[in-house]
């Protein structure tokens, strides 16, 4: 299977990663893989901030895999900074691989390499096979979100 190779992603992963965000029926509804010009855009600005990272997952030259990690210093819990977990995406081909596990646990002890407390992240509520996924990992429900759209 080759090995898996964890790092930051760049302007050439893009269309991969942008195809795997809009392959499920939530993405399909946000997500624009036609046109790249607002993720190239988002792309520098994660690259801009030290304490963003989006990640993909490359075996064999493919991207198959990907998450955003973002760090956020706080004063809560006496100054704990935290991580949050976001925008993990699996290839069709590639769910079931255990590539999902591989990458939150990168993202957990890179979180834990940057000195945080706590990890941190949301999964959209239709989503039951995740959730149970993350609480496998360790991960508790233990609040309850809102967004507010603008």
């Amino acid at each position: 299977m080759g090995d898996l190779e964890i790092r930051r992603a760049t302007a050439d992963d893009l269309p991969a990663i942008v195809a795997m965000l809009a392959d499920d029926p939530l993405g399909a509804q946000r997500e624009s893989p036609d046109d790249l010009t607002p993720y190239l855009a988002a792309l520098e600005r994660l690259n801009a901030d030290p304490n963003q990272q989006l990640v993909a997952a490359v075996r064999e030259g493919r991207v198959i895999g990907t998450l955003q990690l973002t760090l956020i210093p706080g004063l809560s819990r006496k100054g704990a900074t935290r991580s949050i977990i976001e925008a993990v995406r699996i290839h069709a081909d590639e769910r079931g691989s255990g590539l999902g596990t591989q990458l939150i646990e990168w993202a957990v002890e890179e979180s834990r390499r940057q000195n945080c407390q706590l990890v941190q992240l949301t999964s959209d509520s239709s989503r039951t096979d995740a959730h149970r996924f993350y609480e496998r990992l360790g991960f508790t429900a233990s609040h309850m979100g809102f967004k507010l759209q603008l």
